[in-house]
């Protein structure tokens, strides 16, 4: 241990010890500086987002209800370098509820795999901004992991986390080409935690009638 009778070795200390506090202070100072426009603009359940005017997407879907008929290529296997696509032809009901708050629509189509029933819930959140989309298909029953985000500049990206063939991938759902008559879905996968997407089912929609 160190004998700190020896005042010279006191006041060096002193001297040290005050140019410590110093630089701390200034160091919270300039990283308070620098970290607060990052901070996350999640204010939490029940908080005021003060960072940024969050945009109401509310009605984001509002192209959407009538009856599409939907023209399908998909991927045979994904996330293996394969470049086999498939096509057939689907068709889709869809119908707001919630004043354009939620919405849903019924999928149906005969696939080279098999004949495809499904349902899709999505619903919107006004306090994060955000919409959740729930994919049920007939043969199992179930709703599945929904896919979460928002619209922004006309393109809609929704993303959750699944495990496909045993590993944990990150899926995305994406509107885009959003147009009066016609619109185009895209579904990717990413196996290195979204730094690459492949996608492997695309949907270019026509709409027959509202």
């Amino acid at each position: 241990m160190i004998s700190l009778k020896n005042p010279c070795i006191c006041c060096a200390f002193c001297i040290l010890g005050l140019a410590f506090q110093t630089d701390l202070v200034v160091g919270q100072t300039k990283s308070s500086a620098v970290s607060s426009p990052n901070q996350s603009q999640d204010p939490g359940p029940g908080g005021a987002n003060t960072g940024r005017q969050e945009r109401d997407g509310q009605h984001d879907f509002d192209f959407w209800p009538g009856t599409w008929k939907i023209h399908n290529r998909r991927l045979m296997h994904p996330l293996t370098g394969s470049t086999t696509w498939v096509e057939f032809e689907s068709r889709s009901v869809a119908k707001m509820v919630w004043d354009g708050r939620a919405n849903l629509d019924e999928y149906e189509g005969d696939s080279p795999s098999g004949h495809i029933e499904g349902l899709t819930v999505r619903l919107y959140n006004s306090k994060s901004h955000q919409w959740s989309l729930y994919w049920a298909n007939q043969a199992n029953g179930t709703m599945e992991t929904p896919t979460i985000g928002e619209f922004k500049n006309g393109r809609g990206d929704f993303y959750d986390q699944e495990f496909f063939q045993g590993r944990s991938i990150y899926v995305r759902y994406s509107w885009l080409n959003i147009k009066p008559n016609s619109c185009r879905w895209e579904q990717a996968f990413s196996e290195d935690g979204g730094k690459t997407w492949e996608n492997n089912w695309v949907m270019e929609m026509t709409r027959v009638d509202r």
